[in-house]
């Protein structure tokens, strides 16, 4: 079996192979950049494993006029930007010690000891520079039937990092069949470990459910977390039952991780995610316009139209409430309408009397649908 595409063409990509199998080292591309260029997912990351330890990289990098970066290099890996592409390329490892969160690594010679130490059997897929895909695990059948897997014993791989925990729901939502349903084995192993996501940053936990809350339809591996218990223990409160209508709502919207992760609430998501302040004030309002009364061009006026679009979306889904013929459009008129009364026009008022007869009259525009227009307003 053989990949193809661009990047794996690419004269950059093709001469730093070249170059380290010049020296008498494997060059191979691994992990994401395989796996997707077998499902035929675009490919943006490249990464390179290979025998030479990074110091032989970046010297063999650099005689052959490419730009070394050892952006990683405690872990074995050399930014290599050849011909204007980057590559990771990363030194073959096996783990020596492991606490649930970082891992100490020897150096290794040889593939098969680089693919055990991985995560999930379609992330242990290696090809030469020819595209000639190499299978040391035996990970082609569960990526053909798109079946997400932890290479070995699961518990093995999740005590060696528990983030691996969300990883694995994160990759079923992107890559999983979902008529084929969960890894039974894997969900297991995950409820049977959710104390050890307590280990881990809310940074990195924050951001594997970004990533997982932007697949297609999240919806079946977000239920599977809560049946787990792993929603639970990182995002205490949420609900994951209106994810699902809220995605077959969505239609045509791009996904948002944001405006699902409204949908299924939660107690201090903010802190518990460590979402920006942008991020926080914008789930803080969308979570507070779901019970609330205003109209589809109040929404538009207060919160713009896409984040006045999600509102109405999110009451749909979580307050069972349909979503009118017009409502997108009223949004729509809200967000380009404009208050019509201003200081000038409330002249000699000043002060605090002039901010209350402003707030009163914006009260009573709004209370109109926005349809008031400055004469009424002032008659």
């Amino acid at each position: 079996m053989k990949i193809a595409g661009d990047w794996v063409s690419h004269p950059g990509t093709q001469a730093l192979c070249r170059v380290l199998e010049g020296a008498g080292h494997q060059a191979l591309f691994v992990g994401g950049c395989v796996r997707n260029a077998l499902m035929g997912v675009a490919v943006s990351d490249i990464d390179i494993a290979t025998d030479a330890l990074p110091q032989t990289v970046s010297m063999l990098a650099e005689k052959a006029g490419f730009r070394a970066v050892p952006t990683g290099i405690e872990h074995g890996t050399v930014t290599v930007i050849a011909q204007g592409r980057a590559h990771e390329v990363t030194t073959f490892r096996r783990d020596v010690e492991t606490d649930g969160r970082h891992a100490v690594v020897a150096f290794s010679a040889h593939v098969a000891e680089d693919a055990a130490r991985r995560d999930f059997t379609m992330n242990a897929l290696y090809a030469d520079r020819h595209g000639v895909v190499i299978d040391p695990l035996g990970g082609l059948p569960d990526l053909r039937a798109r079946r997400v897997r932890f290479v070995g014993d699961p518990a093995a791989r999740i005590a060696e990092d528990y983030l691996r925990i969300l990883r694995f729901f994160r990759f079923t939502a992107q890559h999983g069949d979902p008529d084929a349903g969960i890894d039974a084995e894997g969900l297991a192993a995950c409820a049977a470990n959710i104390a050890g996501l307590d280990t881990l940053s809310r940074e990195r936990i924050g951001a594997e459910m970004r990533k997982l809350l932007a697949a297609a339809d999240p919806a079946p591996a977000v239920a599977a977390m809560a049946q787990a218990g792993v929603l639970a223990q990182i995002l205490p409160g949420a609900d994951p039952r209106p994810l699902a209508p809220l995605v077959h709502l969505e239609l045509d919207a791009d996904p948002d991780w944001l405006r699902r992760l409204a949908a299924i609430g939660g107690q201090d998501v903010a802190d518990r995610l460590r979402l920006s302040r942008a991020e926080a004030r914008d789930l803080a309002a969308l979570r507070d316009c779901i019970g609330s009364m205003e109209s589809p061009a109040v929404l538009g006026w207060r919160m713009g139209v896409d984040r006045g679009s999600d509102a109405l979306l999110l009451r749909a889904c979580v307050m069972e409430q349909p979503i009118g013929p017009f409502d997108m459009i009223e949004v729509g008129r809200g967000a380009a309408a404009r208050f019509p009364v201003t200081a000038a026009d409330l002249a000699p008022l000043t002060g605090a009397a002039l901010g209350a007869r402003l707030k009163e009259l914006e009260a009573r525009w709004l209370h109109s649908d926005l349809r008031l227009s400055r004469d009424q307003l002032l008659a």
